[in-house]
């Protein structure tokens, strides 16, 4: 297994857990974690050992946002060189949206700036009740544009336009309010939380879940309600000719389970 600098893959009981390994700055992203991010979520994509995948940040916090280092140096730059850098980032976070495999995101301690990136182009997001949010980009005179897509997904225009105009910090269930993150708790409940979540997915049928996925990307971004017509009606077909449709719906009406689930 590829050892990379600034983040970590465990695997686990088809759970692919991956850490932002920055501990000491908080986990704030530089030009080296970006790439090691983008490079991560192609990989995972083709691993057959990981069901769902988790993304966490190890030490105090989720994210703090843009390392101020890399941050100095990219105040430097030349237009195309910031523009070459800010597609990789804008790239990190459609891979994790385009994930083929259930992605949720598990926030703590801060989520500053381009952090709540990371966590809206996750499926589900969670966070612990004292965590510290921010879209803080305005307050020193840019813009969040790069999470601007995946953000707005999550939180809708107006809810953006309070948030990001702002700049104001929020704790997590305000987070959860904005519809964020999913859903906030106190830390202690995280854990359990986290393996009811699992169990669930798990009795879903992987193929069927990436099917599902790849679904509300196109009725969500691609597709007319005219066009969905002819588009929707060939996906049920195919899938329920496929293996996993056909051994789903025999399991349904022999009334056991199937056969991705543990029994």
């Amino acid at each position: 297994m590829k050892v990379y600098k600034t983040i970590e893959l465990e695997v686990k009981d088809e759970v692919g857990t991956v850490w932002l390994n920055r501990p000491d700055i908080h986990n704030a992203f530089n030009e080296v974690m970006i790439a090691e991010l983008i490079e991560m979520f192609e990989a995972i994509n083709e691993r057959e050992d990981v069901r769902i995948v988790v993304l966490r940040g190890r030490g105090k916090s989720f994210c703090a946002g843009a390392d101020l280092n890399w941050m100095r140096n990219v105040a430097k730059y030349s237009y195309e060189d910031n523009y070459k850098e800010s597609l990789n980032l804008s790239l990190c976070f459609y891979n994790i949206y385009t994930c083929n495999k259930p992605t949720i995101a598990v926030v703590h301690g801060a989520a500053i700036g381009g952090a709540n990136g990371l966590l809206a182009a996750c499926d589900f997001a969670y966070s612990e009740d004292n965590t510290t949010f921010s879209l803080s980009e305005v307050k020193i005179g840019i813009v969040p544009a790069c999470i601007s897509p995946y953000v707005t997904k999550r939180v809708g225009e107006y809810g953006s336009k309070e948030l990001m105009l702002t700049g104001k910090r929020f704790n997590g269930p305000e987070a959860a309010y904005h519809k964020l993150v999913n859903k906030s708790m106190p830390s202690e409940e995280m854990e359990q939380h986290l393996e009811e979540l699992f169990a669930v997915l798990k009795t879903s049928g992987p193929k069927a879940m990436t099917h599902c996925k790849n679904l509300l990307y196109d009725i969500s971004n691609k597709l007319n309600l005219q066009e969905a017509i002819d588009y929707t009606a060939k996906m049920i077909a195919d899938i329920r000719a496929s293996k996993e449709g056909q051994e789903g719906m025999a399991a349904f009406l022999e009334k056991r389970k199937p056969n991705w689930v543990e029994k």
